[in-house]
């Protein structure tokens, strides 16, 4: 079931350097809300500060907090590892496991954390590669290398890969970026279906994309949330400046 994602007062820096300020919003639940702003702003600091990846870097500071429903991301109880399984990530560039057929991709996730159906693995499977739209491009061809698919294709699989582990949120960080424009389009009708179930946050520089797939837009300046609301509003009736200067190409 999807759930809201509620950031509070977050600040994060690596070393002395200062990423994000004081930044709050709310992700709600079955909706896509985009990221947008200039690069090097802190899109990816801010989406990567959900799941807690930046328990992976020495030297990052993070204070402020972040629910997930009810719970406290940064609390002490709060287990980095089952979190991740919850809050899914999907990268810029398609990253299926190199070594592993397109079956094992989807497969692994489901042993490692265990089934919560009694349906037999490869139904399993079947039922994730479906519902990334991915089964009628792949069904006869299990077996290859999940390395061996286009790059939609392999992106679509690592969404199915990620949904095989029951996950409450999707963060996607520009996971179009290096896809043709066909591929971005079938990611697209996906996040159109996939978030009738979960609570999706993108980040994402094509500002036709955000338009197109979210219902909530939060504009990001130098580390400062400066404008975040529902995206139709922002981006017809931006209240702040800088926000219309980005959205119309006046500020890159």
């Amino acid at each position: 079931m999807a759930q809201t994602v509620r950031v509070q007062d977050l600040s994060v820096s690596f070393g002395r350097q200062q990423v994000l300020q004081n930044v709050s919003l709310t992700a709600r639940a079955a909706e896509v809300t985009a990221l947008i702003g200039p690069s090097g702003c802190g899109k990816t600091t801010l989406l990567r500060s959900i799941n807690r990846m930046h328990d992976l870097y020495s030297g990052a500071k993070v204070s402020g907090q972040i629910f997930l429903g009810e719970e406290k991301v940064y609390s002490r109880e709060t287990d980095p590892v089952e979190l991740r399984r919850r809050v899914g990530m999907i990268f810029q560039k398609p990253n299926p496991f190199p070594h592993l057929s397109i079956f094992e991709n989807v497969a692994l996730g489901i042993r490692l954390h265990g089934s919560t159906t009694k349906e037999p693995l490869a139904e399993q499977v079947e039922a994730c590669l479906r519902r990334a739209s991915l089964w009628d491009e792949v069904k006869d061809r299990l077996q290859m290398l999940g390395t061996t698919l286009s790059g939609g294709q392999q992106q679509r699989l690592c969404i199915a890969r990620a949904l095989a582990v029951n996950p409450l949120v999707f963060l996607m960080d520009e996971p179009c970026a290096s896809l043709d424009p066909i591929s971005t389009m079938h990611v697209e009708e996906l996040l159109a279906q996939l978030c009738r179930e979960y609570t999706i946050i993108i980040v994402t520089h094509n500002m036709q994309q955000a338009a197109r797939v979210s219902q909530q837009a939060a504009f990001v300046l130098n580390g400062e949330l400066i404008e975040f609301g529902a995206t139709k509003e922002l981006f017809l009736h931006p209240q702040d400046q800088r926000t219309e200067a980005y959205i119309t190409g006046r500020m890159g």
